[in-house]
C-alpha cells in the first residue's frame, strides 16, 4: 500500500483587493499494488499439481542458485559469515508435505477426461496471448472475477486499485478479453455481451446499430421506432432481430468442453482409524534448496567480486521468493480444502445428497483470506474422495429452503427433479408445470421458470421432446 501526502498552495480573490492566504491543504491517497513476491503467490496458487510441477522445472532451469535436495543433512558453516550478506537459511529450504504412501513411484492418476468450463477456457486463451506481462496480470484478474453467467463480478475501479494500473489500461484489456472465446465474456452489462458478440461476427449490420444505438428502443420492443430509426424495411428488421436472438445473453453458461487430457487429483481424502485425513498430493514435487555452491560464493568474504555478488543476491531473492510462493500455495490450499470439509461434514461422511449450500465469501471469511483466492484455490482443482473424485467447485452451490423451513443446495434439487424425469411416463412426460407442482410436493418449493432453468441446466429437453411413442 501506498500513501501519498499531497500539499497545495491555494489563493483567493476577494472584490478588487488581492488577499493571499497559503492554506496547508492535506490529502491522503490509499493505492494497493501487488509486490512481485504477492503475483508470484496468485500466480502459484491458481496452478494444479500438474502445472505446479512444470512451473517448478521452469524455475530450476532459470535459477541456478535452486537445486534439488540431496539429502536432508543441515550445511555445514564454512567460517564466518559476512554481516553484509547473512542470511536466514532456514527460509531457503523447501520440502512438500507428506504422508507415507505420497512418496510411492507409481503416479496417481484418474482416467477421467479433464473439462474446460467457459472460465478456464478464458484463462487458457490468455496464456496464449502475446501482450505484455501487466496486461496478461489484468486480463488475468478479470478472469478471476467473472461470474456463472459470464458477466465481470467487480468494478473496474477494484481492478485499477488491486494492481496498480490506470482505468485506461483495464479497459483496454476487458475489450480484448471480451472478444476471446466465449464472446461476450467479461461484460459488464447485457449490452456490452451483444456487442462483443456482434463484433466477432464482424461487419456493420442493422444488429450491431440495434444493440448500440437503439437498445432501449430494443429491449422495449419498439419496432416501429426502430425502423424509423434505421430507415429499414420490416423484413429487414425481422433478419437483424433474428440475429440478435441467436446471441448468447450468458456466455457463462455454456456447454463444457471436453479436453484431450486426463485429471490428476489435487488432494487425497482418506480414513485412517475413524477420521478422515487430508493429503495433498504432491508426490511428483521435488524437494528444493539453495545450491550450497552458490550459497558459500556469496557469503564468501574472497574469491568473489562484487558484481557477482550482486547477481547471486539477487537471483537469491528470486529463489527466496518462489519457496516461499510454493509453501503459501501449500498453506492456502490445505487451508480451503479443511474449511470445505469443516463446512460439508456429511458429505464426506459418505451423505452425498446432504450437500449443504456454500459460496466461495463462506469459505473466504473463515480462513480470513479474498474471494478471488478462494476462487482460484478451487477452480481446476480435484479431490478423491473414498467415494468418487469431485472438482473443489462442485460442493459451491446456492441454496434453496425447503417447506420444511430447512436449507438445502440446489444441486440437491436438481438431482432430485433429474430422478423425477426419469421415472416419468415417457408416453405423457411431465410439463414444466407439472413437474413444479409434483416438486413442491416433495417439499422443493420452486416456480415453473427455475424448472425450466434446472432442466436446461441438466440438458433435459422439453415434454414434448422426451414423449416417446
Amino acid at each position: 500500500m501506498q500513501m501519498i501526502l499531497k500539499q497545495e498552495n491555494c489563493t483567493w480573490e476577494k472584490n478588487s483587493n488581492l488577499i493571499e492566504m497559503s492554506e496547508l491543504r492535506q490529502t491522503l491517497e490509499q493505492k494497493l499494488k501487488l509486490l512481485p513476491q504477492q503475483l508470484l503467490q496468485t500466480a502459484l496458487l491458481q496452478l494444479n499439481s500438474l502445472a505446479l510441477e512444470g512451473r517448478i522445472e521452469e524455475e530450476l532451469a532459470e535459477n541456478p542458485l535452486l537445486e534439488l535436495t540431496e539429502s536432508s543433512e543441515e550445511p555445514e558453516e564454512n567460517g564466518e559469515q559476512d554481516e553484509e550478506f547473512e542470511i536466514d537459511w532456514d527460509d531457503y529450504e523447501y520440502e512438500p508435505i507428506r504422508t507415507p504412501q505420497s512418496k510411492s513411484t507409481d503416479r496417481q492418476e484418474m482416467p477421467l477426461p479433464a473439462i474446460l468450463d467457459p472460465i478456464d477456457l478464458l484463462l487458457e486463451q490468455i496464456s496464449l496471448l502475446e501482450i505484455p506481462t501487466e496486461d496478461r496480470l489484468i486480463a488475468e484478474e478479470i478472469a478471476w472475477n467473472v461470474d456463472e453467467k459470464g458477466y465481470l463480478a467487480t468494478d473496474v475501479e477494484i481492478i485499477v486499485d488491486r494492481l496498480g494500473v490506470t482505468e485506461e489500461d483495464v479497459e483496454r484489456v476487458l475489450f480484448l478479453v471480451q472478444h476471446l472465446t466465449p464472446p461476450g465474456i467479461g461484460a459488464r452489462n447485457i449490452k456490452e455481451c451483444l456487442t462483443a458478440q456482434l463484433d466477432v461476427m464482424g461487419g456493420e449490420s442493422i444488429s450491431k446499430q440495434i444493440v448500440i444505438k437503439y437498445f432501449e428502443d430494443f429491449a422495449n420492443r419498439r419496432f416501429e421506432k426502430l425502423k424509423q430509426h434505421l430507415g429499414c424495411s420490416q423484413e429487414e428488421l425481422n433478419e437483424a432481430m433474428e440475429v440478435i436472438a441467436h446471441l448468447n445473453p450468458k456466455p457463462g453458461e455454456g456447454s463444457p468442453t471436453s479436453a484431450a487430457d486426463y485429471i490428476l487429483p489435487d488432494f487425497f481424502i482418506e480414513e485412517v482409524d475413524g477420521e478422515l485425513v487430508i493429503t495433498l498430493n504432491d508426490s511428483n514435487l521435488p524437494d528444493l534448496q539453495i545450491s550450497p555452491v552458490y550459497r558459500d560464493m556469496l557469503i564468501s568474504e574472497n574469491g568473489t567480486d562484487a558484481q557477482t555478488k550482486k547477481f547471486l543476491r539477487r537471483k537469491m531473492e528470486s529463489a527466496k521468493w518462489f519457496l516461499q510462493a510454493v509453501q503459501s500455495r501449500q498453506i492456502t490450499m490445505m487451508k480451503v480444502m479443511k474449511t470445505i470439509m469443516d463446512i460439508q461434514p456429511e458429505f464426506f461422511k459418505g451423505e452425498i445428497s446432504a450437500l449443504k449450500p456454500m459460496i466461495l465469501k463462506d469459505v473466504a471469511d473463515k480462513i480470513e483470506m479474498d474471494i478471488s483466492t478462494v476462487s482460484r484455490v478451487t477452480r481446476g482443482k480435484y479431490v478423491q474422495t473414498p467415494f468418487g473424485i469431485y472438482e473443489l467447485k462442485h460442493f459451491f452451490t446456492e441454496g434453496l429452503t425447503t417447506s420444511n423451513g430447512e436449507e438445502v443446495s440446489t444441486r440437491i434439487v436438481k438431482e432430485e427433479l433429474k430422478k423425477v424425469v426419469e421415472g416419468e411416463d415417457k408416453t405423457q412426460p411431465y410439463s414444466d408445470d407439472k413437474l413444479a407442482e409434483i416438486m413442491a410436493g416433495q417439499g422443493y418449493p420452486i416456480a415453473r421458470r427455475t424448472v425450466a432453468k434446472y432442466r436446461e441446466q441438466l440438458t433435459i429437453p422439453v415434454a414434448r421432446l422426451r414423449r416417446k411413442l
